[in-house]
């Protein structure tokens, strides 16, 4: 990764707003904190603003046994969870938009998220049957490996369908995609109609996204996949820039293009295999976040990375927030929170002028 580096100039990318970066990364913190704040004190009962202050600032004592546990079992792992799962959406949804050099790029739409839907599916069915050894070795780790190997399936044999001679086409990505998908799709069905009933209360609850199973073993199993493509963003920025003026154009400024490609698309598929085993299919987070961050500042990916990993923890949180209180004491998968929400942003989006040019490069 070295090499990704900066050793000459940076390009200058078309449109490139980087100078209001600072600021709208600085706005999204003070979003983000909002967000955690929401998450902490939201619920159908126990811990408010004065537990929270009380927890904070040493004097836990003062809280109830039942505030207490409720905060240290429950609000604190979600909230950690839920900024870790954004954060991974957020910023695998920009690199994969910076690598298809298309803003309606998804990891959802080219086929990433139903690969490890398809192998996190695969692991909750078969996990006490076939895969039981691979389970009992893996531990805690087995459904995010699964789903990492999943997501990383397809995203590589979507990258080798859609490339020839070298040159990778964007519209047999989305093309290949669509169809890698829809066997992913059929392949998770058959598996749901093998699967036993407590398989079946299972997938159904996962599949429709949710937050509401956190727990410190599922933050420490999801931790070391999401920093790996936080970790990486430095190295690939500048490619991805420079990918934006082609990839001929970005091999003579030195970028190893190609290199750059199987790093992020691994990047890609640790952070959605990851998300997707956690929490299920959660859409529009990743296409909706870095889009609308790129038309503030710009499409630099030095600053839309960090920014759109940001962006996502907060949207996540304040999503989850409104999936426990718009039908208390019962709770809406988070999915149907950030399908509602990110569905007419995105439709509008794609009727604007950067939607229609969007298309227009398919």
């Amino acid at each position: 990764m070295a090499t990704f580096v900066a050793k000459t100039a940076r390009p200058t990318v078309p449109g490139d707003r980087s100078a209001s970066g600072v600021i709208v990364v600085a706005l999204l913190l003070i979003l983000l904190a909002a967000g955690v704040f929401a998450s902490l004190v939201t619920g159908p009962t126990g811990v408010g603003l004065p537990d929270l202050i009380a927890y904070f600032s040493g004097r836990s004592a003062e809280m109830s046994p039942q505030d207490l546990a409720i905060m240290e079992a429950v609000r604190l792992p979600r909230t950690a969870l839920g900024i870790l799962v954004g954060a991974g959406l957020g910023v695998s949804g920009a690199m994969m938009q910076g690598l298809f050099r298309n803003p309606l790029a998804d990891p959802g739409i080219v086929g990433v998220t139903s690969g490890a839907a398809f192998a996190a599916v695969c692991a909750i069915v078969l996990g006490g049957t076939v895969l039981a050894p691979v389970q009992a070795f893996l531990g805690n780790q087995f459904l995010p490996i699964m789903a990492f190997a999943g997501g990383l399936a397809n995203t590589f044999l979507l990258y080798a369908i859609a490339t020839r001679n070298g040159q990778t086409s964007t519209t047999a990505l989305i093309l290949s995609g669509i169809a890698i998908g829809a066997m992913s799709a059929a392949a998770t069905g058959l598996l749901i109609f093998i699967a036993d009933d407590r398989a079946l209360r299972d997938i159904t609850f996962w599949s429709l996204g949710s937050l509401g199973g956190a727990t410190y073993a599922k933050i420490l199993a999801t931790l070391p996949f999401i920093l790996f493509v936080l970790v990486i963003i430095p190295f690939v920025a500048r490619g991805l820039d420079a990918l934006v003026l082609g990839d001929a154009a970005a091999f003579h400024m030195g970028i190893p293009v190609q290199r750059l490609k199987r790093w992020s698309i691994v990047a890609v598929a640790a952070a959605c295999g990851a998300t997707v085993a956690v929490a299920g299919s959660i859409s529009f987070v990743g296409i909706v976040v870095p889009h609308l961050l790129r038309l503030a500042i710009g499409p630099s990916h030095r600053f839309l990375l960090p920014a759109s990993a940001i962006g996502g923890s907060a949207l996540l949180l304040f999503a989850d927030s409104i999936a426990r209180t718009v039908a208390a004491p019962a709770e809406l998968p988070i999915g149907i929170i950030t399908a509602i929400l990110g569905a007419p942003v995105f439709l509008f989006l794609l009727l604007g002028r950067s939607g229609r040019a969007a298309m227009d490069g398919l």
